[in-house]
């Protein structure tokens, strides 16, 4: 089968050919045309919301030939508002261009399932997964982590094998594979969606896409595969050494997503490189314009922390049952009694949260009342790295707390360093395990 360049193929992204012989300085690389020849193919037979999303499923299929040279297989999550979209479609042309392909119309055994990655590098193509990854389903915890461990290079689940002899002994076993899941908005856990780059696919009502007669075009796409197969093979090492800049806000879990497919752009040359830019630049902000349309869940210890900070104000101390009540009165919907907890939030789930998700524990005071509260002093380092409040901030000065007896003032001694609160019988001002900051060094 003879792939014709389509120029129109990737609106608004130049993919002529004179852009795309362009590779590293002077040199023509074959990856560049063989990526060209892949997403003009792609672009007959699915429609996408997005240009650019043909673009990823390029890199995509590419980057599963050298996943073992990059540390980590971003997840496709191809995605609908509605059936008869192309979902399938997609999974489809996927099986023949990517390494390996199993298509997994169900998954019903989370142990099958990693005894198919065990063997070796495979691409698991998984269609309906919001029927076979629903949260109602009882395997699907189990399988979610399957999915999630295997994101990163390194990944495995312990199984029982059986021995000579009889008896079982257990085995680690790699999960580390490229995923692509399709399914009609799927309910997917937020740690399973922030791995996944998402492919939206829209309904062809304006028949602009061909069918995929696979009885004619098989052949074709399979010779196509094996194209992107060689010359993947051939920039091997290249990808392996490949560090590309990535744009500003390319961090994190992002960049987990999409250096392995930036460093294949890199390597490509041409138009790639920037193209791959911009795919970026559109993830980064879609996540944050989801994150202030509230589709992104944040986390109760995060929400709590914020809210705590609201409601401290310019107070250096605030009782345990006060607290809770601000609490109720500043976020009803999270901490009243309405929440989805059934109840308002109590000082014993608060103190929880706190000290599990940020080692913030409370403090009765030494004089006067003697109430059992929270220091604003054990928030500020928190606050300073979830960027609530100036990181460049000292926080509460070392002589606004301090023992009675000291100066007059009341309250805990704080290690200068870490500014958590140190034992009564520590006369050092530090903790033995923390650094001197480099102010006191000087």
């Amino acid at each position: 089968m003879t792939v014709t360049a389509n120029p129109s193929g990737m609106a608004g992204m130049s993919g002529t050919s004179g852009l795309n012989k362009r590779g590293t300085g002077n040199r023509t690389t074959e990856l560049a045309d063989t990526l060209d020849a892949v997403r003009d193919h792609l672009t007959k037979y699915i429609g996408v919301s997005n240009d650019g999303d043909l673009s990823i499923l390029t890199l995509w299929a590419a980057h599963t030939y050298v996943c073992m040279e990059t540390y980590s297989s971003p997840r496709l999550q191809i995605d609908s508002a509605m059936p008869g979209s192309g979902k399938t479609t997609v999974l489809e042309h996927l099986e023949k261009l990517s390494i390996n392909p199993v298509q997994a119309a169900s998954l019903s055994s989370p142990a099958l399932l990693t005894r198919m990655i065990d063997k070796g590098i495979t691409t698991i193509l998984i269609d309906e997964c919001d029927r076979s990854l629903a949260p109602k389903n009882p395997s699907t915890p189990e399988l979610l982590a399957i999915l999630n461990s295997g994101y990163k290079r390194g990944g495995t689940r312990p199984v029982l094998e059986p021995v000579q002899g009889g008896g079982w002994e257990p085995k680690l076993m790699s999960t580390y594979s490229p995923v692509a899941m399709a399914g009609n908005a799927p309910d997917l856990p937020d740690d399973t969606r922030s791995r996944c780059i998402r492919i939206l696919l829209m309904p062809d009502l304006n028949n602009d896409i061909e069918e995929s007669d696979w009885e004619v075009i098989e052949e074709g796409v399979k010779d196509l595969g094996e194209r992107l197969a060689s010359s993947m093979d051939k920039v091997r090492d290249e990808v392996r050494v490949a560090r590309p800049p990535l744009p500003e806000g390319c961090k994190g879990r992002i960049k987990e997503k999409w250096n392995p497919l930036r460093r294949i752009a890199e390597v490509a040359g041409g138009d790639w490189p920037d193209m791959t830019d911009e795919l970026i630049r559109r993830d980064i902000s879609e996540i944050q314009m989801d994150r202030e349309d509230g589709m992104q869940t944040e986390r109760p210890t995060l929400i709590l922390l914020r809210d705590i900070k609201e409601i401290f104000g310019d107070k250096s101390f605030l009782a345990s049952e006060v607290l809770i009540e601000k609490l109720a009165e500043y976020n009803p919907e999270m901490w009243g009694p309405e929440c989805r907890f059934g109840k308002a939030i109590t000082q014993q789930r608060m103190g929880k949260m706190l000290v599990q998700g940020w080692k913030i524990n409370s403090y009765r005071q030494t004089s006067g009342d003697r109430l059992r509260g929270y220091l604003k002093s054990s928030f500020e380092q928190p606050w300073r790295r979830m960027k609530m409040i100036d990181p460049t901030s000292t926080g509460t000065p070392p002589n606004q707390t301090g023992r009675t007896g000291q100066a007059g003032l009341t309250g805990p001694i704080l290690c200068r360093s870490c500014r958590t609160e140190l034992h009564p019988s520590n006369t050092d001002g530090i903790h033995p395990t923390c650094d001197e900051p480099l102010a006191d060094l000087a």
